[in-house]
């Protein structure tokens, strides 16, 4: 199987913990992504999605010019090196239902990002597999689960 960095792209945009979530999510929009890595220099804090801004931003009350990244992103997000084998990180996206991985260097300064379409489109394998599991819904809160019996019963 082909190592990390022969399927990563490795034109990535960061931004920072003190930019605005209003900042995020304009960028996140004019790239059309739905996460971004959250970067210091080169080394990687961790990564900002449009679900945090929503979830745990809007949601919460946080205005979008005076809230920043820090506020709402995930830290210590997992990453994969470029060297490592593309089935592993595949693994890996799978048991944590993710769909994208910063990619960091020894130093965990960002060297590029790689997606579940990265895989896809560049591997042959148990692509498939990984995507239905990253696909599955995670455990629904109790009072979903009602709703759902109620309709269904």
């Amino acid at each position: 199987m082909a190592d990390i960095a022969e399927i990563m792209s490795s034109a990535v945009r960061v931004i920072g913990p003190e930019a605005s979530i209003g900042e995020a999510a304009r960028l996140m929009r004019d790239l059309d992504v739905g996460a971004l890595p959250v970067c210091a220099d080169k080394k990687l804090l961790g990564m900002v999605t449009d679900r945090d801004i929503t979830v745990r931003g809007v949601a919460e009350g946080l205005g979008p010019e005076t809230a920043c990244v820090s506020d709402v992103m995930t830290g210590a997000a997992l990453f994969c090196t470029a060297d490592q084998d593309s089935e592993e990180v595949l693994r890996l996206m799978a048991q944590h239902q993710l769909r994208r991985l910063p990619v960091v260097n020894i130093d965990k300064e960002l060297v590029g990002i790689v997606s579940i379409a990265d895989l896809a489109l560049r591997q042959s394998g148990p692509v498939d597999e990984a995507v239905r599991s990253i696909s599955e819904p995670a455990t629904q809160p109790a009072g979903m689960q009602a709703a759902v019996r109620e309709r269904e019963g």
